[in-house]
């Protein structure tokens, strides 16, 4: 059985080995062992082996016994489909976090509302805020199938994003402002506005994927 504090630690692990990956510390279509991931972590077997049977669940990674662990390439059409998924779940967690977040779950969006406005972000800060603010969110819909859910979608594009980033400030400033948008709508329990946001944020990404091989976008 898994204890509180391995518990506690496999979940260090998860973080810092999903974040090597989605900063690409740990590059698309890389074999890498566990032992170095140990060592990259600082952590011990039993968390970062727990760490990847959860990032291996949400295709995060993939497990080859004997051979190693290799992080496969998420390619655009990976990305649309996610996103088709991403879409509708998210505008439910939105909508769910208007009507459940309490107060400390406002007052700590407000926090993050006040920094995505007035910070100037690097990308590794933008990206740490947007993982956060997803955090956010998803705990206040207090469901937790539904942040299960979530999680690897929002992974998985948050790191697809930044590999296939072109202009990174143009980019850092139109995510910032999508993700304000949700934030202030879900402090001001303002359900459609928050899900029209949600949705615009899905189309903002969907728009991404497209200019990475080129496709036209429509005016």
């Amino acid at each position: 059985m898994v204890t509180v504090a391995q518990k506690s630690l496999a979940d260090q692990a998860y973080d810092a080995i999903e974040d090597m990956i989605t900063s690409q510390q740990i590059t698309s279509a890389t074999l890498v062992s566990e032992a170095s991931l140990m060592e990259a972590t600082g952590l011990g077997r039993t968390p970062v082996r727990e760490a990847l049977q959860r990032l291996a669940r949400d295709r995060v990674v993939q497990i080859h016994p004997n051979r190693g662990v290799f992080v496969p390439e998420i390619t655009v059409e990976s990305q649309l489909r996610l996103l088709e998924i991403r879409r509708p779940l998210e505008a439910l967690a939105v909508e769910l976090a208007c009507v459940r977040a309490k107060r400390a779950e406002r007052d700590a969006m407000g926090k993050m509302l006040a920094y995505l406005q007035a910070a100037e972000f690097t990308l590794e800060g933008y990206a740490d805020s947007v993982k956060q603010t997803h955090q956010l969110i998803s705990k206040a819909t207090h469901n937790e199938f539904l942040v299960d859910a979530m999680t690897p979608l929002q992974t998985l594009s948050r790191r697809f994003w930044l590999v296939n980033i072109d202009d990174e400030q143009d980019e850092i400033a139109a995510g910032a402002r999508a993700h304000a948008e949700i934030l202030t709508s879900i402090i001001e329990r303002d359900a459609v506005r928050a899900v029209a946001a949600s949705f615009a944020l899905t189309d903002y990404l969907v728009r991404h994927a497209h200019r990475t091989v080129g496709i036209p976008q429509s005016a």
